[in-house]
């Protein structure tokens, strides 16, 4: 009997070691800022200590269960029956750090990709912008251009104008020439006339 009682107190020590446990990693959880990886890690070591606690408890009820007096075998009992009432309050505080490891998760690949959208519309606006410098010099060049372009026409215009009037004072010129040459031979061939 005696080396049974020093069983007990080993496993209900050990239930507490667990116990400390679990409530230190679940601690850490809910205060993790750092990467996944980490949350990912301390979840798993929860789950661990929830299963040699588990563990522990079975071998709880089974001392509990060789007893061989009735009131020690109801006592044991009520404290395993304790003991799986709180890992199972504990394992709703594990899912709560699962579901926050999760959400945690989903916020981050959230942000990433928000990052990434902001840093493509950063660079679609960079590539706008340079677009738009483009387009802009493009339509300074074409302003210039249209401006060139309407003084040639006008030049042209003006210098159509220009030949018209110099061929039209040729003409005259000559015409003033070729009479004047016929006056000349008309007094030296035929004085008389």
């Amino acid at each position: 009997m005696a080396s049974s009682d020093v069983h007990v107190r080993i496993c209900e020590q050990e239930i507490l070691k667990y116990d400390l446990e679990i409530k230190a990693l679940i601690q850490d959880i809910t205060e993790c800022t750092g990467p996944q990886s980490k949350l990912t890690e301390l979840n798993a070591e929860v789950k661990k200590s929830f299963h040699n606690l588990r563990l522990r408890i079975q071998d709880l009820e089974q001392m509990a269960l060789e007893q061989d007096k009735e009131s020690d075998k109801q006592a044991m009992i009520s404290q395993v029956e304790g003991h799986r009432k709180q890992m199972l309050r504990k394992m709703t505080k594990e899912g709560l750090a699962q579901t926050t490891s999760d959400i945690t998760e989903n916020l981050m690949s959230i942000s990433r990709m928000m990052a990434q959208q902001v840093q493509q519309s950063e660079e679609t606006m960079t590539s706008l912008a340079t677009s738009s410098r483009t387009i802009q010099e493009t339509n300074d060049e074409f302003k210039t251009m249209t401006g060139t372009i309407q003084l040639g026409r006008k030049l042209i215009t003006k210098y159509n104008r220009r030949e018209l009037t110099d061929k039209l004072l040729i003409f005259l010129a000559l015409a003033l020439f070729l009479a004047t040459v016929l006056y000349i031979l008309k007094k030296r061939l035929f004085p008389f006339l």
